[in-house]
Parts: C-alpha cells; sequence; structure tokens
C-alpha cells in the first residue's frame, strides 16, 4: 500500500497550469526504459507489482490528472494517454494498471457532487492513492445496506486489475431496495474486506486482478461517490462521457502494446539478431519487408484514429454541462471505432511482427510472447466485436450506443 504523505504546500496561482505535456511525456519515457530494462523478468516471475506502482508514483504519474492546487500534475486527458502508450509499449499489464488508476480515480469528476469529488481528489493526491477495482457490470454486485444508522456493504466481486496492490478500490454496488447502482469507494486495509489473487492468466501476469470480499464494511457519505444509473433523467451526457473516456485507455493500452512489439523487433533485427544468421544486416526478404510495413501502416491508422477520438473526448469534456446526447453519442462512435481499429492492430503485431525474426522470436529468454499474450487477454475482456456492432447500428440506424462502462 501507499504511504502517505503531508499535502502539498498552497501552490502560487502562477504555477497552477502544471509543467506541460513535455515534461510528462520526458518522465514518461524515463519511466518507461526504466520498466524495460527488466520486463521479460519481472514478466516471467509473476509477483504481485508493488515495486511497479512505486516507480510510478516516485515519477509522479500517479497524481498526473490531479489539480496542481492539490499537489497534482495538472495535465489533461491528452496528456495522460500519451503518458500511458508509453509505459504500456514498454509493459503491457503495468500500462494497463496505469490505465485503470487513471480511469477509476477520475471518476469522480463524473459521478460525484463537487464538493465530494473536491474532498476525495485532495486526499488521494495528497497520500498518492493507486486506485484500483471496477465499476463495469458483471456479476451479482456486492449491495450497500443502511443498518442501525450507517450504511454497510457486502458481497463478492472479482476485478480484472489493481486490487492487489491498491490503496483504494472503486466499487461497483447497489442500493438495497432499490437496485440503483453506486460507485463506492472502499480502502481495502479496512475491517470486513478481504482481497484474494487470481487465478494466474496467461497474459497481462502483473495487472494485479483478484476477487475481493465485503463483510459488513463500513462506508461513510463520502465514500459513495455517486449513482452508475443509465436512465437519462439520472445520467447525464457529461456524466456519461465516463465511458467513452474510459474506453480511451483501452486504446492507448492496445496502441502502445503493438508499438512496442514493433519497436523491439526493429531493435533486434537491427542489431542483427535476424532469422538470417549468417549475415548482419537487417533482413531483405520481401515478404518480411512487405509485412512489417503493413503492420506499420495498420498500427499508424489506428493511431490517427485514436487522435481524432481524443480531440472529440477533449471538446466534450470542455462543454461540460453544455454537452448533449447526441455529441456524447458522437463521441462513443468515434472511441469504439479506434478502439476496434486498435484492437485489430495489436492482435496483428504482436502476432506477425515475430516472422522478421524468424524462429529466434520464441526464445523465452526474449519473451516477445508476452506482447501476444498481453494483447490477447485485454481484448478478451473488451472484444472488438462489441464495438463493431456499435458502430454499425449508429451510421445505419442512428441508434446511440448503450452506456457501458468498460472492464
Amino acid at each position: 500500500m501507499g504511504v502517505a504523505i503531508a499535502p502539498a504546500d498552497p501552490v502560487p496561482a502562477a504555477e497552477r497550469t502544471g509543467p506541460g505535456r513535455t515534461h510528462w511525456l520526458r518522465v514518461a519515457r524515463e519511466a518507461a526504459d526504466d520498466l524495460a530494462t527488466d520486463a521479460v523478468a519481472r514478466e516471467q516471475a509473476g509477483k504481485h507489482p508493488f515495486d511497479e506502482v512505486s516507480r510510478l508514483r516516485e515519477a509522479g504519474l500517479l497524481t498526473l490528472l490531479a489539480p496542481v492546487e492539490f499537489g497534482g500534475g495538472g495535465a489533461d486527458w491528452a496528456t495522460a494517454c500519451a503518458v500511458l502508450r508509453e509505459i504500456a509499449a514498454a509493459d503491457g499489464a503495468i500500462g494497463q494498471l496505469l490505465g485503470c488508476h487513471y480511469s477509476l480515480s477520475w471518476s469522480t469528476r463524473f459521478f460525484s457532487p463537487p464538493d465530494v469529488a473536491a474532498r476525495v481528489e485532495l486526499r488521494s493526491t495528497a497520500e498518492q492513492w493507486f486506485w484500483g477495482g471496477g465499476l463495469a457490470r458483471q456479476e451479482a454486485p456486492p449491495v450497500l445496506t443502511g443498518k442501525s444508522g450507517r450504511r454497510v456493504l457486502d458481497g463478492r466481486q472479482s476485478y480484472v486489475t489493481g486490487v492487489l496492490v491498491a490503496d483504494r478500490l472503486a466499487v461497483r454496488a447497489v442500493r438495497a431496495g432499490t437496485g440503483e447502482p453506486l460507485a463506492v469507494l472502499v480502502d481495502p486495509a479496512g475491517a470486513g474486506v478481504r482481497v484474494e489473487g487470481g487465478t494466474g492468466g496467461f497474459g497481462q501476469r502483473l495487472a494485479a486482478g483478484g476477487t475481493v470480499e465485503f463483510d459488513a464494511v463500513a462506508v461513510t457519505e463520502d465514500d459513495v461517490l455517486g449513482s452508475l444509473s443509465a436512465d437519462e433523467e439520472t445520467l447525464s451526457p457529461s456524466a456519461a462521457l465516463a465511458s467513452p473516456v474510459g474506453r480511451l485507455v483501452s486504446v492507448q493500452l492496445l496502441l502502445g502494446i503493438a508499438e512496442g512489439v514493433l519497436a523491439e523487433v526493429r531493435e533486434y533485427s537491427r542489431t542483427g539478431h535476424t532469422a538470417w544468421p549468417r549475415t548482419s544486416q537487417a533482413p531483405t526478404d520481401p515478404h518480411v519487408l512487405s509485412a512489417y510495413g503493413e503492420l506499420t501502416v495498420l498500427t499508424r491508422s489506428a493511431s490517427a484514429l485514436a487522435d481524432q477520438a481524443m480531440d472529440a473526448a477533449r471538446e466534450g469534456l470542455s462543454a461540460g454541462d453544455d454537452l448533449g446526447f447526441d455529441q456524447y453519442a458522437e463521441i462513443t462512435v468515434l472511441v469504439a471505432m479506434a478502439e476496434a481499429a486498435a484492437s485489430r492492430a495489436a492482435h496483428e503485431s504482436t502476432a506477425r511482427a515475430l516472422d522478421a525474426l524468424g524462429p529466434r522470436a520464441a526464445s523465452a529468454r526474449l519473451g516477445l510472447d508476452r506482447f501476444w499474450r498481453n494483447a490477447r487477454t485485454h481484448t478478451l475482456q473488451e472484444p472488438a466485436a462489441h464495438r463493431f456492432r456499435e458502430v454499425g447500428d449508429y451510421y445505419l440506424n442512428g441508434t446511440h450506443p448503450a452506456f457501458v462502462l468498460p472492464a
């Protein structure tokens, strides 16, 4: 768990804009280079990623999106996505951890009243919480019940990301009696909370997923972050942006994995580690060159779609309460297109880029299989077929995509 630190001193008004995108990209590249040096060994060891989260915390990346006046980085979502992509290219599982943290820690701004959001974000920034858990609809969620003048949470839930190393869990629960879905904040070290490790998947081994059991866990008023109801009388278009903004995390994670495997294979090829052991020259087989070129075009095309989706999401976030459901639908569809394209780019790149190295690519020492396993594991949670269906239904029938939070 993270160690609490003293709140930052008040920040002068002139410094409330944060250090800027260039600074954060440099920090992200340094952190990614650090993670890349032992990525294979760490992935094969499969230990809980406490050390990796500490590296992100020390680099200032956990508080990147928090306001500067709270002691955070003051960055926007476009910068956070660029940072996430850099980390994911070096280590897909740690990229998933960071992306989930960004999405969940920002959820207070979507679902909470401003005063609650400010109090939670201030404390999260001061104590440098790492957030895990999830708000997606899955199996029967925990139930929030009022008992003897207090609220308690009971139930059991599985999560794919972060619960084994989190300082706070964002939990989807339902209110007893009404069934209203709620976002609830839980301290995993609190009384009545028991966290268990996952069964061990073939990919994203460092994503720290697991199962959490809640047994009469006390919940305060500030711990109830807000409603997750999809009813349009409850859900405003600006709050509904939680879905496409969360999916932008998936987009950047997949693009990072695709770019990471292409870069690593290219580096091995340029240094003579190719399928042609008698030469130190780069591959000249036209089929290999054509395939590598195709994968580069596929990934760059998906990246261009991601940029369009990010621009649309940024406009939506800036619109605030002036955002309408039609504009929200357009943003959601653009993000769905980007996620589908990124999924295809990750699948193709992680499977076919290894042909440039030939049989040597199968070496466990190189660990290149981790890119495919990480991408495949993630896309099992978020199938591209769902995104294609949303896009088709929107353009053929004008159907607005449903409000569904990403897994």
